[in-house]
């Protein structure tokens, strides 16, 4: 039979496909935000970390809410409040009131967040791991679409702001359909075991333990948000400051990473438990983007970043929609609650991140932050290294 939650599913990919275009809107718009604020280009890097203070604030909150009174009110309410950033950044008259909006887009993103994955997970069962890959489906295609919606208004000498408006539209008209769609029952769905991509979870081996296991996943939560955030962040610059590319080029570059995120996660949403393990999924990748983020650093020619950027954004595409799938397997009550776990490590890095690689670029250079990106992968394959063992004790 044809899932009755593919109405809802849909009106959540959009959301994200949103997302997608919010994430590297900042950086994408750098230059132009910098004259707009009157500040340099590490301040509006302190605008993305803005967003992880909002998220920050709210998960906690957030995932206890979705938990009592649904998913769908949190969803509607973030769609329609994300129209605060995406209208307020372009017209902010000063920095403090655009790190108002920042800090409001943070809000949304964990509203949306807490009701979102639990939603897909408790509608899509024994596919949910497939299900949660598809998020990040849609935030690559939203990445892809918007570097090019910039480079088409700045080619027309238009106002940089129509690249906010534009997807601040969508969200009003997404808010409304979602408004009218039909979720699961939260509270019927709690009592049933998430099995994610096949995976049996009917019964322990041996009982899953917090601290070990659950904290591992909430560091990947931080570290596989690190990975593709600093990428997202500071592609462009790097591909200005050390490459040598014109802007519009170097905005590019983040279509290519999101094309390598798009061309992932749509052969994860088909192999994921078919052929391949999710555990297996989440050390290989970090693997892959090792090599990529070196390759990078050493070759300083415009072919190679471009082969380099497809293959980061190939690598680092839906490892944290894995983690949180696993983290509902191995702690089944209150999905709410231990997904916000995961979210509010993901917020860390949105905070500390910008804060860190801004001051590192002034200081350091470029490639400096590059480097602190392969640091983070290498912690990443040692942690996914020990849930997989930690899965085959639990999940025997």
């Amino acid at each position: 039979m044809k899932n009755p939650y593919i109405r809802m599913a849909t009106g959540l990919y959009i959301n994200y496909f949103l997302l997608g275009m919010i994430n590297v809107i900042l950086s994408s718009n750098m230059s132009f935000l910098t004259v707009q604020l009157n500040t340099d280009k590490a301040a509006i890097g302190y605008l993305v970390s803005a967003i992880g203070i909002g998220k920050l604030l709210a998960l906690g909150v957030a995932g206890k809410m979705s938990d009592k009174y649904g998913r769908k009110p949190l969803i509607v309410i973030a769609s329609f409040a994300y129209l605060i950033f995406l209208i307020g950044i372009p017209l902010a008259p000063n920095y403090t009131l655009a790190f108002v909006f920042a800090i409001i887009a943070g809000l949304c993103n964990s509203m949306m967040d807490a009701g979102t994955y639990p939603a897909l997970i408790e509608g899509f069962g024994k596919k949910a791991g497939s299900a949660t890959v598809l998020v990040k489906a849609s935030i690559s295609i939203g990445a892809i679409v918007i570097p090019f919606m910039i480079a088409f208004f700045i080619n027309h000498d238009m106002f940089y702001g129509y690249s906010f408006f534009i997807p601040a539209g969508i969200y009003l008209l997404n808010g409304i359909f979602l408004s009218m769609t039909a979720f699961p029952n939260h509270k019927a769905e709690e009592q049933k075991a998430p099995a994610e991509a096949g995976q049996s979870t009917d019964s322990f081996h041996n009982e899953p333990k917090f601290w070990q296991e659950g904290l591992s996943l909430i560091i990947i939560g931080f570290t596989s948000t690190v990975l593709f955030m600093i990428v997202q962040l500071w592609l462009p610059t790097f591909g200005q400051e050390a490459l040598g590319m014109d802007k519009a080029s170097a905005i590019k570059l983040l279509s290519y990473y999101s094309i390598g995120s798009l061309v992932s996660v749509i052969l994860l949403a088909v192999v994921l438990g078919r052929f391949i393990k999710p555990i297996t999924v989440m050390i290989v990748y970090p693997l892959i983007a090792l090599f990529s983020l070196l390759a990078l650093i050493v070759w300083h020619n415009p072919v190679a970043t471009l082969i380099s950027s497809f293959l980061i954004g190939l690598s680092t595409a839906g490892i944290f929609q894995i983690a949180l799938t696993v983290m509902t397997e191995f702690f089944r009550k209150n999905k709410g609650t231990t997904t916000s776990l995961v979210n509010i490590a993901a917020s860390l890095s949105f905070i500390l991140m910008p804060l860190a690689t801004g001051s590192m670029s002034k200081s350091l250079g470029i490639t400096s932050v590059f480097i602190l990106d392969i640091a983070i992968a290498v912690v990443s394959i040692l942690l996914a290294v020990f849930v997989a063992y930690r899965y085959k004790k639990v999940f025997h």
